[in-house]
């Protein structure tokens, strides 16, 4: 029995009881005068201003509980000094390109998906945003004067999400616009579809939506806009003649999982017609079932005990947990079989 002390802490769990999101901002020393500090705290302006010597005296506490402090997240303004480019991970897929490799200016998400790897590699729940983005470019402008480059932006945060607060997805976009040896690709569950009108479009900038079952955004997604919001936003930029890739990654296990997902096609399929357009205007789709690396995967089952997503008996193969291999199998053949019902094979990527 829950004393009454025990009562009230878990009552004031709930998130009526939590501040909004970025009340608490804390600033590097070094970057207090950036132009780009300045302009995120006008666009806050009733925040709690706090200067620190260094990102990580906040980020890298420890201590911390990422679950606790994505309900209300503090937001940390620092300088990215070097490592401003990796080479891609294996569990994420290339599309074919050479030169593969992702960039993290923001850290962390403004969504809270139950089985997001970031609550298993990062100790905060707060959100780092690296203002100098002019040395990111100069270092990719570097490589490009040598070789080619497919660079992901939006792994480790949404950046569309967070657009309205630091602008970076057109930064990105008009640097990529500049530079065709660059091929971007910003990956989002967002929906904002007035960043068709102020985003340039160009096709080597690729905008890859994730789509889940409504069911699934409910249980495990939570924050992000609903399945025919996304699926709307991604067929609006396919009309205005944006580059725009559908991604069923992660594909996750739900009862029921396989009426869930024919849903979600059938909506797509509805969505489509009315637009007047069909699956192979888009630039490519992707599909692939939810896996992570081992490490993660165990502090994601300690943080959240309570969430079916994390706690599924996964399998691990080479240090990567995914689903067992029978069942990985039906989800996936499932998807391929279904999309290739609407569109050329040769769209379709499974890594």
């Amino acid at each position: 029995m829950t004393s009454g002390k025990g009562k009230r802490y878990l009552k004031n769990l709930n998130h009526d009881y939590f501040n909004p999101a970025f009340t608490h901002v804390y600033v590097e020393e070094r970057v207090r005068k950036h132009w780009r500090t300045k302009e995120i705290l006008k666009r806050l302006p009733h925040a709690t201003v706090v200067t620190i010597s260094h990102y990580k005296d906040i980020f890298n506490r420890k201590g911390q509980s990422h679950i606790i402090q994505q309900k209300s997240q503090s937001l940390i303004l620092g300088m990215k000094e070097d490592n401003f480019f990796y080479e891609g991970s294996p569990l994420c897929q290339s599309f074919g390109n050479d030169n593969f490799y992702y960039s993290s200016c923001v850290m962390n998400c403004m969504y809270d998906c139950s089985y997001c790897y970031l609550k298993g590699m990062y100790p905060s729940g707060h959100m780092v945003v690296f203002v100098n983005l002019e040395d990111y470019f100069h270092a990719l402008s570097q490589f490009l004067m040598e070789k080619s480059m497919y660079l992901c932006v939006s792994y480790d945060a949404d950046l569309t999400a967070v657009e309205p607060l630091v602008g970076y997805t057109k930064a990105w976009t008009e640097f990529a616009a500049k530079n065709k040896k660059l091929k971007l690709e910003i990956r989002t569950k967002s929906a904002r579809m007035e960043m068709w009108e102020s985003l340039p479009c160009t096709e080597n900038v690729i905008y890859a939506f994730t789509l889940s079952p409504q069911k699934l955004i409910e249980q495990c997604e939570r924050k992000t806009p609903s399945e025919q919001a996304r699926i709307q936003c991604a067929v609006s930029g396919v009309k205005k003649g944006f580059s725009v890739r559908l991604c069923f990654d992660p594909i996750l296990y739900l009862p029921g999982w396989r009426e869930e997902y024919h849903a979600l096609l059938r909506n797509l399929d509805d969505t489509l017609k009315k637009a007047d357009i069909c699956m192979n205007d888009f630039t490519d789709v992707s599909v692939g079932t939810f896996r992570i690396a081992k490490d993660y995967l165990k502090k994601l089952r300690r943080l959240q005990q309570e969430e079916a997503a994390v706690q599924f008996p996964f399998v691990t193969v080479g240090g990567t947990c995914q689903y067992p291999p029978g069942l990985l199998e039906q989800m996936e053949d499932f998807l391929i079989g279904e999309l290739e019902k609407r569109m050329d094979r040769e769209k379709i990527y499974h890594e």
